[in-house]
């Protein structure tokens, strides 16, 4: 089934966007292929069982939600000097080859509805060029939304025998100037407190590199979030994700390797805290294409009140993918009897040279240690909270960047003394 085109975009915007941006024809006619290709695309795929969709996406008034002509936004890239971090306007012109080269290699740009509408309209974005033998630490994307919609598109490219450690965060800016506009030239009530944010993000890692890409998530509980992050290792490669999600009232993300080189690895470290009414759709992905590549995905949330997390991780082993080593777990922790949460992990095995296991758990604080530490004199509020931050250590201590270890210890502990 596809879905609908909503009035409001026109090819004259894309081309508004593409201008102001002073991007080459051929960017161009590749954000109007996708706004096209829109008539005929569905939604990104979830999980499904008979009669139910886990998250249902067509129920999203995108029309309401998107303005691709108002994007305002708060923006830092930082990074050192042996590197280049470029806002999307200066990478145009600096490194057009480069961009023409990899944009669109590892996600397709008409892959799904929401991968598309994002490909015809992000007005914002980064460049990370890290030049080959060049190991590089402390580069920073901070995006802080001030608008109703705002489409943003990362690339990062690792050249040979190169690193960098990325930390990118996403939150709701405090101008809600610019939305309240929006929300008038649609038509709409102003409407400051529901947004739209999509975020693709491709890492091409050459050989013998390794790249770390870290994101926070915490925007507004009012706004939905649409994410694709996925890499493509080559030879002696390595990508390692950590992803946290802590905001929105919605969020579909996905986060995935291939790994396209013999002895390429990966590692997936997620976590989440829903609360209120809110919705985590989180998929964790690897494609083991080549021989001797290893992948480890970890995930861990918690949900309470009546939020609900959906999470899906497959591991797909190709028929060359000789020597394989692939690991999944994923476990939620249900604080409240009305919260839901459901697991889908998956081993899709095409060759018997592979080692590989998953699993996953859903379960409430053990009340047996609940009734231990109240026993010794510990309050029963702050017993429950030690447990919370306690069933986060391990995804914790796979966190490598300490910058986002520290911040996710402190937003966990922070809603749980929201919670008291």
């Amino acid at each position: 089934m596809s879905t609908q085109v909503h009035a409001n975009l026109t090819a004259e915007q894309v081309r508004e966007i593409s201008g102001n941006l002073d991007e080459p024809e051929w960017l161009t006619e590749t954000r109007l292929e996708a706004l096209e290709a829109l008539e005929e695309l569905d939604m990104p795929d979830v999980i499904r069982t008979p009669g139910r969709d886990w998250t249902n996406l067509h129920e999203l008034d995108f029309e309401s939600f998107v303005d691709p002509l108002n994007a305002a936004e708060d923006k830092d890239q930082v990074g050192p000097e042996d590197v280049d971090v470029l806002p999307w306007a200066e990478a145009v012109q600096e490194h057009e080859e480069l961009l023409k080269d990899h944009f669109g290699t590892v996600v397709d740009p008409q892959e799904n509805y929401l991968t598309a509408l994002s490909t015809a309209l992000f007005s914002t974005g980064t460049v990370v060029y890290v030049p080959e033998g060049v190991n590089a630490e402390d580069v920073t994307i901070r995006t802080a939304q001030n608008s109703r919609s705002l489409f943003n598109y990362t690339l990062v490219v690792t050249e040979e025998s190169s690193s960098v450690t990325i930390l990118e965060r996403q939150s709701t800016g405090e101008d809600s100037e610019a939305l309240r506009a929006s929300s008038s030239a649609s038509g709409d009530e102003p409407r400051a407190d529901e947004q739209y944010y999509s975020g693709i993000v491709e890492v091409v890692a050459g050989e013998n590199s390794r790249v770390q890409y870290g994101s926070l998530q915490n925007l507004s509980e009012d706004a939905y979030n649409f994410t694709v992050k996925r890499g493509d290792a080559d030879t002696y490669a390595t990508i390692d994700w950590i992803e946290a999600n802590l905001g929105t009232q919605l969020t579909k993300t996905e986060v995935s390797t291939e790994l396209n080189g013999d002895s390429s690895e990966t590692q997936i470290v997620g976590a989440f805290y829903g609360h209120n009414d809110q919705h985590f759709d989180l998929d964790a992905k690897v494609w083991h294409r080549a021989e001797h590549t290893t992948a480890d995905l970890v995930t861990r949330g918690v949900t309470d009140d009546v939020a609900r997390s959906v999470y899906e991780g497959v591991q797909d082993v190709g028929k060359g993918a000789w020597d394989t080593s692939s690991y999944q777990r994923e476990n939620t922790l249900m604080l409240s009897d009305e919260s839901e949460a459901d697991a889908s992990p998956k081993l899709i095995i095409n060759n018997h040279d592979t080692e590989a296991s998953h699993s996953a758990t859903v379960g409430q604080i053990d009340q047996e240690d609940l009734l231990y530490m109240t026993s010794r004199g510990v309050n029963p509020r702050a017993a429950r909270n030690m447990l919370v931050e306690g069933f986060f250590v391990p995804v914790l201590e796979e966190i490598a960047v300490d910058e986002l270890r520290d911040d996710l210890e402190e937003l966990v502990a922070r809603r749980l003394r929201q919670r008291d």
